[in-house]
């Protein structure tokens, strides 16, 4: 089974960048569509970006399309997810998930993910 780690997670200021990386072990990341979600203190974790097994597909919450770009290097084992011009709504604890897909499926729901990180915490001051 594919375990995942995230990592890259910190406190920041408002309008400033900041990557997240997502390394996955136990097995290849290809086969699985990938997807970030984020839960905000007091409130349900969300669908933020979500990417196919060969990245062609790309999905994005309105809240952060535009602003940030998830990404795949199925060669490095690896899903990243860079945030530009970040909010103080953006603060949240940040989640890698994977399912096992087929070619172009891409999920917006929690419920079909069945790999997932431990997250990683940003925080946006504004």
């Amino acid at each position: 089974q594919v375990q995942l780690v995230e990592s890259g997670g910190k406190s920041v200021q408002a309008g400033d960048s900041l990557r997240l990386s997502c390394a996955a072990s136990g097995g290849l990341l290809s086969a699985y569509a990938m997807a970030w979600f984020r839960r905000a203190p007091g409130k349900e974790r969300e669908f933020v970006a979500t990417i196919s097994r060969a990245g062609t597909v790309r999905e994005y919450a309105d809240s952060v399309k535009g602003r940030f770009i998830i990404s795949r290097d199925n060669a490095q084992n690896t899903v990243s997810l860079q945030m530009n011009s970040l909010k103080h709504e953006d603060t949240a604890v940040y989640y890698c998930a994977g399912y096992f897909a087929v070619t172009g499926e891409v999920s917006y729901a929690v419920s079909r993910y069945s790999r997932w990180g431990q997250g990683t915490q940003v925080t946006v001051s504004s």
